[in-house]
């Protein structure tokens, strides 16, 4: 699995809110999670070393991190 760059893929991700520590983003053309290979809904992306997650509605998610950052892709 190759680390997931949010800015590679902006044309397609709609930005939902950023705090400068977490942002939260709406997957608006399918792309597909790079942990399991499905297409997200959303990703909640975060620097911080202790993040309060936003609430699911019981989706499943996969989680990923790479260099100073951890991405959950819920689906």
């Amino acid at each position: 699995m190759s680390a997931f760059d949010v800015h590679a893929h902006r044309h397609a991700l709609k930005q939902l809110r950023d705090t400068g520590e977490t942002s939260l983003w709406e997957n608006r053309k399918g792309i597909d999670c790079p942990v399991c290979a499905e297409p997200f809904v959303r990703l909640f992306t975060t620097r911080s070393p202790a993040t309060r997650v936003p609430e699911n509605d019981g989706s499943r998610f996969c989680l990923a991190r790479d260099e100073g950052r951890i991405h959950l892709f819920r689906h």
